[in-house]
């Protein structure tokens, strides 16, 4: 009896610290639970915290590209201008999104994909910035070589023209009437009607002027005007009503008497009669031809 009385207290003791241990086990799972979870979490935000630091860092860089393509010197067009737009406005977008205090698992997922899509076409965007500035560039070039070509051909145009004014006077010049001989005869008219030449200023009444045409192949054949100036024995130009102003040598000019010919290059002789209508003065007079805007032929008489 009194072993058996012994041995009870006894199991009871261990029931006791069976049940103790079991506790404490279980304590000790809990607080290991709790540790490892508090530590995941931890882990996910500062993985979070990660996360929007280098996304933030990613939206700089892409803006900076994005900055960069328009310091190019290309004129946008329409569309190019409204997909920058989109993108600057996805940016200014996502930067309002990470600096939120808290972001679920899902907008992060979110941010990070708006981000590789923006990053894809800021990269197309720059790179059809540099194809558009390669085109303008070829452009340029393109522009200046045929610029180059205009240049030379309008050169090339205007010496030639120049030439052909060249030539062209020269082809005047040629087809003017040049006199051959000329012979300058003072004459007195009687009441009769006859004429005589005479050698003394006060008997004389008009000159005759007499002249060939020297043969000229290109001359045109036909009526011309011919233009004679009479200059006194003081130089001065002999003004009448029947002389008018025409252009020869390059110069504005005055005549004495105007008149024209025939000509059809047949070796014809002609003459030009000039009446005075003052008196002849003793010296020398000249006698000067004009035709087909170059000087003629020129000839004197001395008078008595």
């Amino acid at each position: 009896m009194e072993k058996q009385y012994q041995d009870q207290p006894t199991r009871k003791d261990s029931n006791k610290i069976y049940f103790l241990i079991a506790v404490i086990l279980a304590l000790l799972g809990t607080n290991a639970y709790l540790f490892f979870k508090d530590k995941k979490a931890n882990e996910r935000i500062v993985t979070v915290s990660d996360e929007k630091t280098r996304m933030q860092t990613e939206i700089d860089k892409i803006e900076s590209e994005l900055d960069n393509s328009n310091t190019k010197n290309v004129k946008l067009s329409d569309q190019m201008q409204q997909e920058q737009d989109l993108a600057r406005n996805k940016i200014t977008e996502l930067r309002a999104a990470l600096k939120k205090g808290q972001l679920t698992q899902g907008q992060l997922a979110k941010a990070q994909e708006d981000v590789k899509e923006l990053r894809y076409f800021v990269t197309k965007y720059t790179a059809d910035i540099e194809e558009l500035k390669q085109q303008n560039a070829t452009l340029t070039t393109e522009r200046n070589t045929l610029k180059t070509t205009v240049d030379s051909v309008s050169t090339k145009a205007t010496n030639l023209a120049k030439q052909n004014d060249e030539l062209n006077t020269k082809v005047k010049v040629a087809a003017a009437l040049k006199t051959g001989m000329i012979s300058i005869s003072p004459l007195r008219v009687r009441s009769s009607g006859k004429e005589s030449i005479v050698t003394r200023a006060s008997t004389a009444k008009k000159i005759r002027v007499n002249f060939t045409v020297v043969n000229n192949p290109i001359a045109e054949k036909g009526m011309h005007d011919i233009y004679m100036r009479i200059l006194d024995p003081s130089g001065n130009l002999i003004v009448s009503d029947n002389g008018g102003n025409f252009t020869a040598d390059g110069d504005e000019m005055q005549a004495t008497f105007k008149t024209s010919i025939e000509f059809a290059n047949d070796d014809k002789a002609y003459a030009i009669d000039w009446v005075n209508p003052a008196s002849f003065q003793p010296g020398t007079y000249t006698v000067v031809l004009y035709a087909d805007g170059h000087t003629m032929g020129k000839g004197s008489v001395a008078l008595r």
